[in-house]
């Protein structure tokens, strides 16, 4: 019997990841329940176990007395005939150790006892079940859809079931059963049914942390995820920085022939992702924001957070995106509040001078020969891209 009680604690502690001391505390507690189930009370009860080879011992302290007339509990007295039955060397006023037989206990009895044991079993369970998947909080994990639960999602995450709310599922997305997905852990709640699981699929760390996942450099601490702007499921800008000048940051995130980033379009359902160099001065970071399309200049206030930016006419439309989506996201990316304008508005604006734009060049002859080499090249190439990307439909100034 004390094999097949090692080996079944064996078992629950491999398989359960319930740790023996636990299970052997469990034993205990039953067998005291079940003595005062038995007997009324279990206050001179003790329970010893052999944690080594399972042998373990029910007795109970009881004090000696003359004669069984003056035993007025037998619980917790016993008389010195009776004492030196079991002692020979007891005297009056000793208190001696009585052994119980487990077997002797009811059927009521023995079922509280086993009872006890089950329900330390099943809160332990749950315990180890949501330290699990407590660690796991604020990362990405893989589940498998389960069921549709009204518009909510039910994904099995291995050992628990998590709820993918709607308001946490990108519009559009669908799945289905046995389907394999990844998801950012929200939050996990103990609670006494077991460990409540909220993942999403709509949040930005879902994809900074696809990223590290990705790239080694990323996870070697070599390049830094700075910012992340994201709309589920449409487009997310991302910004990193190299803490080592021979390694490329953008190039780390991309992959051979894009083989990183795609990798994490694919998981997203072809959700379009910039990734663009982050920069400690506003102006040029602003500028890598609104990637693909090309700045002339930036005016950008670090106090007020604001900013102004002048863009070639032709890409007017690709600055602003699709429903002004491109500079949005870059807003949100770089945390100003960016007020885009084509050559055209900008020269109308009142007040508006060359020179509080332009730095990069010495005069404004230069500026107006690279304007004009870049309008003719990018009317063919960069107009075209934005037009495509905004597919077909031009807003011009007019947005």
């Amino acid at each position: 019997m004390n094999k097949e009680l090692m080996e079944a604690l064996d078992i629950l502690e491999r398989e359960k990841e319930i740790s023996k001391d636990t299970l052997f505390d469990a034993i205990e507690n039953s067998l005291m329940t079940a003595c005062k189930n038995h007997f009324g009370k279990n206050d001179n009860i003790k329970v010893e176990i052999n944690r080594e080879t399972c042998d373990f011992l029910v007795y109970a302290e009881k004090e000696v007395v003359q004669d069984k007339e003056e035993v007025e509990d037998p619980v917790l007295q016993i008389a010195l005939e009776d004492a030196r039955a079991i002692s020979k060397d007891v005297q009056v006023g000793d208190v001696i150790h009585v052994e119980i037989k487990s077997k002797e206990f009811g059927r009521i009895a023995t079922m509280n006892a086993k009872n006890v044991i089950l329900q330390k079993i099943r809160e332990e369970e749950r315990s180890v079940i949501y330290n699990q998947y407590f660690e796991k909080e604020k990362d990405v994990v893989t589940g498998v859809v389960q069921r549709y639960v009204g518009k909510d999602i039910s994904v099995n995450l291995g050992k628990a079931d998590a709820l993918l709310p709607e308001s946490e599922q990108v519009k559009g997305e669908t799945f289905r059963p046995t389907e394999r997905i990844k998801v950012y852990v929200l939050e996990v709640k103990n609670t006494p049914k077991g460990p409540r699981i909220r993942v999403s699929r709509t949040h930005p760390e879902l994809v900074k942390r696809l990223f590290e996942a990705e790239v080694t450099e990323i996870r070697d601490g070599v390049v830094e995820i700075k910012s992340i702007a994201r709309e589920a499921g449409s487009r997310t800008k991302i910004s990193v920085w190299s803490n080592y000048p021979n390694v490329d940051a953008v190039g780390a995130c991309v992959g051979m022939n894009g083989s990183r980033v795609n990798a994490i379009v694919d998981e997203l359902r072809g959700e379009k992702i910039d990734i663009v160099n982050w920069d400690e001065n506003p102006g040029n970071f602003i500028q890598n924001a609104l990637s693909p399309a090309k700045v002339v200049a930036v005016f950008a206030d670090p106090d007020e957070k604001t900013a102004k930016v002048v863009v070639p006419d032709y890409v007017l439309s690709l600055a602003i995106g699709k429903e002004g989506q491109n500079a949005r996201l870059a807003a949100r990316l770089t945390g100003y509040k960016i007020d885009i304008k084509s050559e055209t508005q900008a020269k109308d604006a009142p007040g508006f001078r060359y020179e509080d734009y332009i730095d990069d060049y010495d005069d404004y002859d230069e500026y107006e020969e690279s304007y004009e080499e870049g309008y003719e090249e990018g009317y063919s190439d960069g107009y075209e891209e934005g037009y495509e990307e905004e597919g077909g439909q031009d807003s011009g100034e007019d947005e």
